[in-house]
């Protein structure tokens, strides 16, 4: 559930469960309330009658009933109000049932039970309503209920005749009554208020201090603390994108610690290949200088060894030029359509006259009839290509030397494998070759070694064109280099050739 759903939510429990709690109680406190006053005699002065004790609405009903009655002789026998022993007996009914009577007479009083006289209230009553008959009043002076009949003596003389119910025990109850049902409806909008903000907050509060928890080990440095909220909501959504930001965090900062000790290394190796000729030139400096080359002969040939020192750091400046703008995508690559079966028959011929490889035998086998297209830089393929047997011609050190060049059909891709029958590579050291300043001779000696860039600038090269690179080789048969280029499909519409790169470019 979403906070905006479960907010929602929240405030229609906030409303709907304080009322169902609030008539529910307000019902159990009005039952307990009815049920004490109509059957507890310490409660209410309700009527009693031998002893015994009348429930309210008994006590109602019979003041009805004796109402009625007075009604009745009012009716028929009106001269029977005016007898003092009548009005005695019925005032001692009266009593029992906590009201009184009142009677007057053109405008006077001729009657009032000792309950109300007192009050002043018979008074009051002969302003009280009107000519109608059998009309119920009330008037709240103080206790009473008062209940009005007009009728007429047999003189003609107006009458009225006034029932007083004392109602003060019960609506005393009544005002104890509902304090404590508004106090019951404060309780219930405060707990469940309470108890919904609780727990609402609690949902949305307590994963925030987890995720700063998180925060706060992060900032200290500290990135394997991982932030596992399993929720589905935004704070769930927030957790994810944080998680993932660890994560790639962790992972930039194990990359950047990579490239320094990358850079170290680079840093180190650079100056022990750069350091190595410098030493040799320098000592074939001082031998000329010291007249240890004391012939033409000796000359000529310290010459020759400071022009080989030479074209190795110039050869190994530009490799590191190169790899470096590879490294950093600054080397800008001309992408053409080739078709590969011709490029590497080409590129094979030229292989066969290059002087450095004088003595090797170069074949290419690529049994393909039609031409298969790839999407590559002329140069940098054959830059890559170079690199591969020049690294494999370091290795070869029997009679007969071969390298072959095989060009393979895959669904997607075309496989192009560089296999020699040099002496191999350890298995330990096989996953490291295409690494920047790896060699497999631990004492990087150059004659055997090289710069130990050129296989990972063949890396470089393949990666941009969208290829992937490895090595299988065998100790005392030899090496094989294969990496694959994404293929291209030719389509022909009307007469033109059109290529598409496959979804793999």
């Amino acid at each position: 559930m979403t906070i905006r759903n479960r907010l929602i939510f929240s405030y229609i429990a906030m409303i709907f469960i304080p009322l169902i709690l609030f008539i529910g109680i307000a019902s159990l406190l009005g039952g307990y309330f009815f049920k004490v006053i109509a059957g507890n005699n310490d409660l209410v002065d309700s009527a009693r009658s031998g002893g015994k004790t009348s429930p309210i609405w008994e006590t109602f009903e019979q003041r009805k009933q004796l109402m009625a009655s007075v009604k009745l002789m009012a009716h028929y026998e009106p001269e029977r109000l005016m007898d003092p022993v009548f009005l005695k007996e019925m005032n001692e009914q009266f009593d029992l049932l906590q009201a009184g009577l009142v009677i007057i007479k053109d405008d006077h009083v001729i009657y009032a039970s000792p309950l109300v006289d007192g009050t002043n209230l018979s008074n009051q009553l002969k302003h009280y309503g009107t000519n109608q008959e059998n009309r119920w009043r009330k008037k709240w002076n103080n206790r009473f209920t008062v209940e009005q009949y007009d009728f007429a003596f047999s003189n003609q003389s107006f009458g009225t005749i006034y029932l007083l119910s004392d109602v003060n025990p019960l609506f005393e109850r009544m005002w104890k009554f509902f304090p404590i049902l508004f106090l019951s409806l404060l309780v219930v909008i405060a707990l469940t208020n309470g108890l919904l903000t609780f727990l609402v907050s609690r949902s949305i509060i307590k994963p925030l201090y987890k995720l700063k928890s998180v925060a706060e080990q992060i900032k200290e440095g500290n990135l394997d603390s991982s932030l596992s909220l399993r929720r589905k909501d935004e704070i769930g959504e927030v957790g994810e994108a944080f998680e993932e930001m660890r994560e790639r965090l962790k992972r930039s900062i194990q990359l950047q610690l990579r490239y320094e000790e990358n850079r170290k290394e680079l840093v180190s190796n650079i100056s022990h290949d750069l350091k190595t000729p410098i030493t040799g030139i320098k000592a074939c400096i001082e031998g000329i200088r010291d007249g240890i080359a004391d012939t033409e002969e000796k000359k000529e040939k310290y010459m020759q060894m400071m022009d080989k020192k030479v074209s190795d750091m110039d050869h190994l400046i530009d490799e590191l030029f190169l790899f470096s703008k590879l490294d950093l995508n600054r080397l800008p690559f001309q992408f053409e359509n080739i078709d590969l079966v011709a490029y590497l028959r080409d590129c094979s011929l030229d292989l066969q006259v290059d002087p450095q490889l004088k003595g090797v035998k170069i074949c290419f086998k690529g049994d393909i009839a039609e031409p298969l297209f790839v999407m590559g830089d002329r140069e940098k393929l054959q830059r890559a290509l170079i690199n591969i047997v020049s690294n494999s011609l370091k290795y070869m050190n029997g009679k007969d030397k071969d390298i072959q060049l095989t060009l393979i059909r895959e669904e997607r891709d075309v496989r192009i494998s560089i296999q020699d029958n040099g002496s191999g590579i350890e298995s330990n050291a096989l996953p490291y070759i295409f690494d920047r300043f790896f060699r497999a001779d631990p004492s990087r000696n150059t004659l055997s070694g090289g710069s130990g860039l050129g296989l990972a600038i063949v890396k470089q090269i393949v990666e941009e064109h969208g290829g992937r690179i490895s090595a299988d080789s065998t100790v005392g048969e030899g090496t094989t280099i294969s990496f694959t280029l994404p293929l291209q499909k030719q389509e022909l519409l009307g007469g033109e050739k059109k290529y598409e790169e496959n979804s793999n470019h």
